[in-house]
């Protein structure tokens, strides 16, 4: 027992190992989630997978916020993008899905992460863009514009 806390090219080796057994499994993930999309059985679904491929580079790229010093506005300028990729995702799941519960939770995510990114730039000063109902459908109907006013409520 003595001999594997001595110092030596054993314990190095040792400790060599278990470094690369803990980083390996991480590396090996997060090239995984990053996979570009397979061919779909269907053009539907071919479709979805394009936009959705889309819809993660724009989140991603848009979630590359320079540091400002500040790290409630930091926080904002990522969440915001990072809520819009769900918003943009539920919409997909809404255009192309068919399995009617997950439409139902695609809609209610696509309504609470809109009033989540509203208050998280309210909090901060920031001011919010008047809202519009999601497009749902590859050949949309004309936006009706709403007017969302939460300032009342986040008032110390």
């Amino acid at each position: 027992m003595l001999q594997f806390f001595k110092p030596g090219l054993g314990a190095a080796f040792f400790g060599l190992r278990l470094l690369v057994a803990f980083a390996a499994p991480p590396l090996a993930f997060a090239h995984e989630a990053h996979q570009p999309p397979q061919q779909a059985a269907t053009p539907d679904e071919n479709a979805f997978l394009a936009e959705n491929e889309a819809a993660m580079s724009k989140m991603m790229s848009a979630m590359e916020a320079k540091p400002t010093g500040d790290v409630d506005r930091d926080f904002v300028a990522m969440m915001a993008p990072h809520h819009q990729g769900a918003i943009d995702m539920a919409v997909l799941e809404l255009r192309y899905g068919k399995n009617e519960q997950l439409r139902r939770i695609a809609q209610e995510i696509i309504v609470s992460q809109m009033q989540e990114i509203a208050a998280m730039k309210l909090a901060v000063g920031e001011p919010v863009t008047a809202s519009v109902p999601a497009p749902t459908e590859t050949s949309q109907a004309p936006a009706i514009h709403h007017h969302m006013n939460m300032s009342a409520g986040m008032k110390k």
